[in-house]
């Protein structure tokens, strides 16, 4: 009666901690083989080549030195920026999986046809719930300077 009461203790205790172990870890928004790279970008938005973000849905690529691994794309929407890594959060890193902005109305993964709406949001009827994977920025508005990093 001992030993089973014992075996049946472990047997619990260990269910249990896998169950913590799983549930309660930090997520992320993107597949387990997104690439985890630091991110360190500085842009001058005086600059001519960032003149588009100076306008309410403006937007650019950036594929600068430490912008992660395919870029970023840096959109301008009126009260705010909104940065997103080109890697499709929902797929593998693999040929065809670069985020791309279409009609300047959306942005799409171009191995599945996936779409997002410019802030983000997965359109209506999508393969995903997923968002494009964001980053933290600071503006500088009397510089007009754009700093991203993670």
């Amino acid at each position: 009666m001992k030993k089973t009461f014992s075996i049946l203790s472990i047997f619990s205790l260990l269910i249990f901690s896998n169950l913590t172990t799983n549930s309660c870890g930090s997520r992320e928004d993107t597949v387990t083989c997104f690439p985890n790279v630091p991110i360190n970008v500085s842009l001058n938005l005086n600059l001519p080549a960032y003149y588009a973000l100076n306008n309410i849905n403006g937007w650019i690529y950036v594929n600068e030195q430490q912008s992660g691994t395919r870029g970023l794309i840096i959109i301008n929407t009126g009260s705010e920026f909104k940065v997103f890594d080109r890697n499709a959060p929902h797929l593998c890193p693999d040929n065809n999986t670069t985020l791309e902005v279409k009609d300047n109305i959306s942005i799409i993964c171009p191995k599945d046809n996936m779409k997002w709406m410019l802030n983000g949001n997965p359109e209506s009827g999508g393969k995903t719930s997923l968002p494009p994977k964001t980053y933290p920025y600071s503006y500088d508005a009397p510089s007009k300077t754009l700093n991203v990093y993670y």
